[in-house]
């Protein structure tokens, strides 16, 4: 198949694609193409792809269980589909320590997969200094899961949005949100940065703000605050964020 590209730069389309593989023009890559600065590329797959990864892309997959197989395999082939419709093809997507894809010269990106949905996003390095995919089932977070992941101010704040928004999964955006941030976070720091770490704001206009508890270095800014966007659409909550080199914040 030949899928076109999802992007928030004014790029034509083609009318959308029925394919449930991957693709740059479905709803749902249009949906996260949105959330992200002009000129991003975001390619989705609502089922896995069958085929082999990459030569070297599945070194670390030695003992995965199938299920976990094939939504790396097709993760990795959303990339590279989001790769060459930028322009930018590479032979390999490595992976590093901590999971984190290893995107060629040039490019920043993000891969995300959840039941249901893969998808990965790339930019031009020029553009963006690193940006930050999720995507979460929009049900509600697990009670043990929200102890470990939001912290008393958050849930507080959440208690407030769910009395005048009910009918949004509150939980899921927060934690959504913070899984877009860490993979914006790592390329720049290469260091863990845990759920308790960061104070989250979400607006029910569909932005929100994450505040840091470290800088991170965009050319010669020091930002202590991460600026994204969040949806729900198709059954699922989809958070972005990124740096954009000229001008921050970016919403």
């Amino acid at each position: 198949m030949s899928p076109t590209a999802a992007s928030n730069g004014g790029m034509a389309s083609a009318p959308e694609e029925s394919t449930s593989g991957p693709s740059g023009n479905s709803a749902l890559a249009r949906a996260l193409a949105a959330l992200l600065p002009s000129g991003a590329v975001v390619v989705s797959a609502t089922e896995d792809v069958a085929g082999a990864l990459r030569p070297g892309e599945g070194d670390s997959l030695a003992r995965a269980v199938p299920s976990r197989v094939a939504e790396f395999t097709t993760g990795r082939s959303c990339a590279h589909h989001a790769l060459e419709l930028m322009g930018v093809p590479t032979a390999t997507i490595g992976r590093g320590g901590r999971g984190e894809p290893l995107w060629p010269g040039g490019v920043v990106g993000s891969i995300t997969h959840c039941e249901g949905l893969r998808a990965a996003a790339v930019a031009r390095a020029g553009d963006v200094a690193s940006l930050g995919i999720d995507a979460e089932p929009h049900l509600p977070l697990p009670e043990g899961v929200v102890d470990l992941t939001l912290t008393p101010p958050e849930r507080r704040r959440l208690a407030e949005l769910h009395r005048t928004v009910p009918d949004v999964a509150w939980g899921r955006v927060v934690f959504s949100l913070k899984e877009a941030v860490y993979k914006l976070w790592y390329p720049l720091r290469h260091e863990w940065l845990g759920f308790e770490e960061v104070d989250t704001v979400v607006n029910p206009d569909g932005t929100f703000a994450v505040a840091l508890p470290r800088p991170l270095g965009v050319g010669d800014q020091r930002v202590m605050t991460v600026h994204g966007r969040w949806a729900v659409t198709g059954g699922f909550v989809l958070t972005a964020a990124a740096l954009d080199c000229a001008k921050q914040p970016r919403l």
